[in-house]
């Protein structure tokens, strides 16, 4: 074998020797044992506090109370306010419209005039009842004059000392004082019959003298109350027929809001334990006892401006469509104390928030709603580690929720105060898994704050 192919295994033969040197030389790996992965978590602490349930809904702001004059009788107006006109507030007692009083005050006159006709003849008949009463005295003692006269001519005829023609003259002239006698007193039953027919008409025209009056009223449009004009219907000179509308008006004293609150947050206003008899008691009574106190805000160009309002009634059904119900809240002198480029009237047609708020909770568990996952909450426990707990919700709230709790003994409720949830995403949600726990304390605070009704005003967005 050539020098030059023993070239060719002296490489092969260094590495196989530096393999088993290495091989000789190894050591058998450490192995570190296992460590259990942490989770970190934001928490805050279960705060007990007093909370005011409240409800929020959405409505449009209309009047109480609203006004049509609607034409009573026809005419030409004649005179027209200055400042009638579709958004002109004018106050009460003001004469809008003057329609042409004329024609009415004729026939007032007329009625006047047949007044009197009718009353004159009244006395005329009572004048013909003393005359016909004298009559019939006088023609009684007359028929009595003839009736002797005859009894005397017949004692006569008997001796033969008047004729029998006599006698019978005498009696037809007995028989005509009868007949006189008894158109008197026929006259007498009738007199009574006429004066009777002469006041029904007296009472009659009497009626026609109101009517004719109050026509005559109603040619002048009187504003009822102080309001705003919505609409105007008419001119100068223009002909109106009964049953025209000529102008409207809103008042001013008061307005209200009707808005649609779910069942479900509005029975949380609700104070439990209370019974209610909805027959027995007055309007006012049953808002009295519910307890609910109202409040309008108006949010518009960037300002938020409140009013404070009264519950003022359920409307009469449910929706059960949407399964909430009718609420009308009421705000009174809704155009007082405004303040130009801060705070406007509360005018019809306004889009607004009504915040009901109903009995304060005291010592009330609460929860941010993002805390809930479907009614369970995760907790990190004293040994740092995951707890889900099932938990019963005794009000919900648009941002937060009341938890249920054993008031006698918080021992048995499933949260107690200071339990520290977690508020942050935790995907998967594995019980006994290792956390490290963060208190978030600004999250804490605003939880807080924002359970403060006033402080709801300017955070609300809506019932969620």
């Amino acid at each position: 074998m050539s020098i030059k192919r023993w070239y060719f295994f002296i490489p092969v033969i260094f590495g196989v020797v530096t393999i088993v040197m290495l091989k000789q030389n190894s050591s058998t790996p450490k192995q570190s044992p296992a460590q259990e992965m942490t989770k970190t978590v934001r928490t805050l602490s279960l705060p007990q506090v007093t909370v005011t349930p409240v409800a929020i809904g959405y409505g449009t702001v209309r009047p109480v109370s609203t006004w049509e004059a609607v034409a009573q009788v026809e005419g030409i107006i004649l005179e027209k306010h200055p400042d009638l006109g579709k958004g002109a507030i004018i106050e009460k007692g003001s004469l809008l419209l003057q329609i042409d009083p004329v024609d009415y005050e004729l026939n007032i006159a007329q009625i006047e005039a047949d007044i009197l006709a009718t009353k004159a003849q009244l006395e005329e008949q009572d004048t013909k009842l003393e005359n016909t009463q004298a009559s019939l005295e006088i023609e009684k003692k007359s028929l009595e004059l003839t009736k002797k006269e005859l009894k005397r001519l017949k004692k006569l005829l008997n001796k033969s000392s008047v004729s029998y023609s006599d006698f019978e003259a005498q009696e037809r002239s007995m028989l005509a004082q009868q007949q006189s006698v008894l158109s008197q007193q026929n006259a007498l039953k009738i007199i009574p019959n006429q004066k009777a027919l002469l006041d029904a008409q007296l009472q009659q025209k009497y009626s026609q003298l109101k009517r004719a009056h109050r026509d005559l009223e109603n040619t002048k449009i009187i504003m009822p109350f102080t309001g705003r004009i919505s609409e105007d219907n008419v001119e100068l000179a223009q002909y109106i027929r009964v049953g025209d509308t000529l102008a409207a008006a809103d008042a001013l004293d008061k307005a209200e809001i009707e808005v649609q609150i779910p069942i479900s947050y509005f029975r949380g206003l609700l104070s439990p334990g209370k019974k209610i008899n909805l027959l027995e008691q007055s309007t006012q009574q049953f808002n009295d006892t519910l307890g609910i106190t109202a409040q309008v805000v108006l949010r518009e160009a960037g300002l938020i401006t409140t009013w404070d309002a009264v519950f003022s009634r359920l409307t009469d059904t449910l929706d059960p469509k949407t399964r909430t119900i009718g609420v009308i809240v009421e705000v009174k002198n809704p155009y007082g104390d405004v303040t130009p480029g801060s705070k406007p009237p509360l005018v019809k047609g306004f889009f607004v928030e009504v915040h009901l708020h109903g009995a304060a909770r005291a010592n009330s568990l609460v929860v941010p709603r993002s805390a809930l996952h479907n009614k369970h909450i995760y907790l990190v426990n004293d040994e740092n580690r995951l707890e889900i707990k099932k938990v019963n919700i005794d009000l919900y709230q648009p941002e937060f929720a009341v938890i249920s709790s054993d008031k006698t003994d918080n021992s048995k409720s499933p949260l107690k105060t200071g339990d520290k949830i977690i508020i942050s995403d935790l995907m998967p949600a594995i019980k006994g898994m290792l956390l490290l726990a963060q208190d978030d304390e600004k999250a804490l605070n605003y939880l807080k704050n924002l359970i403060q009704p006033a402080n709801m005003i300017s955070s609300a967005k809506g019932v969620q």
